[in-house]
């Protein structure tokens, strides 16, 4: 345990007003100061006396063992986790990563799935920097086992993204949702997603450079209504909170890629509504890796520990093409014939 040596019979802490009191420098309770009463190490401690006027009261603390040590600095080339990244945004996302000479761990439910996206960028990119393997994110054993396979091939995990999820390729009304469709909705995108923010955490915390966390989010994010598919919506929601945290050496942001044409997507292209909204508001998965993840890499090149919201999609990007859309008929049948 650290010793202390009082110097002043009165302590100044520190105070901030830019602090809440969670977040304060330190606290009393942490440095086990003993009763200066009781123990025989103070009895030879007598009053000091000065003439001169009473110097800055000092806490001298001699903290020689668990000394805390900064987290070593991240450089690229950076190790990437992504969980669902067999397909569509998660699978763009890989390929980014890859092109910008990060190592790449890509995860799904489907060995078939594993294997065709292994090979497919194995043959863009090289064999040397791309591993797989598969996983169920709503089982915890198999979550723990993805750690294990990190850990052995690359030793350590910069970036994990939480890409994962699932709508059950249903988009109904909640009262018409099935039991087996609300089930694979919520455990994919709720609890598995919390399944992989504690293992992820649990690793990172041990890692000496620390670690970052994205959860994709996606609609309902922001609170507004989802009606025709309220279960996905609903978990979305709780995304947020996630990064409502506090965990040393581990930063979690939200990453937002707004409307990308993948198969979830245009599973639901079969109202006017819809159709109109996904060819003014869509975009190719590609499209949206390209500006996520050079975004992505900033944040560990620049050393922040501030959680971060990266968005594709913004409200003033949207609303200028949904005027563009009524003013001079842009994206018209862009991906989908309207009615």
């Amino acid at each position: 345990m650290a010793t202390v040596t009082v110097i002043s019979s009165s302590i100044h802490l520190p105070t901030s007003t830019s602090l809440r009191p969670s977040q304060s420098l330190f606290s009393l309770s942490q440095l086990h100061l003993p009763s200066l009463q009781k123990s025989h190490r103070y009895r030879h401690l007598s009053p000091v006396r000065s003439r001169q006027k009473s110097p800055t009261p000092l806490l001298r603390v001699s903290a020689q063992e668990n000394p805390v040590k900064k987290p070593e600095p991240m450089v690229p080339p950076y190790n990437v986790l992504i969980t669902g990244s067999t397909k569509g945004i998660g699978y763009a996302l890989a390929k980014e990563f890859l092109k910008s000479g990060d190592n790449v761990l890509i995860c799904s439910r489907s060995a078939e799935g594993v294997e065709s996206a292994l090979q497919s960028l194995r043959g863009e990119i090289g064999v040397q920097h791309v591993w797989g393997t598969t996983c169920d994110v709503r089982v915890g054993n198999d979550v723990k086992n993805l750690v294990a396979f990190a850990q052995e091939n690359l030793k350590y995990i910069d970036i994990w993204i939480n890409n994962a999820g699932s709508n059950a390729y249903s988009h109904k009304p909640l009262a018409e949702a099935s039991d087996e469709d609300l089930i694979e909705v919520v455990t994919t995108n709720t609890l598995g997603l919390m399944i992989c923010c504690r293992e992820a955490i649990n690793m990172m915390l041990n890692q000496p450079r620390g670690g970052h966390i994205f959860n994709i989010d996606g609609a309902g994010s922001d609170g507004r209504p989802t009606p025709r598919f309220a279960a996905y919506g609903a978990t979305k929601r709780s995304v947020a909170e996630l990064r409502m945290q506090e965990v040393k050496n581990v930063v979690v942001h939200n990453l937002s890629p707004g409307m990308v044409t993948t198969d979830l997507l245009m599973s639901g292209a079969n109202t006017k509504q819809a159709k109109f909204f996904i060819n003014v508001l869509a975009e190719p998965a590609e499209e949206v890796a390209k500006y996520l993840v050079p975004n992505i890499r900033s944040i560990p090149a620049n050393g922040s520990t501030k959680p971060t919201y990266i968005r594709f999609l913004t409200g003033l990007k949207a609303y200028s093409q949904i005027f563009s859309r009524f003013a001079f008929g842009a994206r018209r049948n862009r991906y989908v014939l309207e009615d």
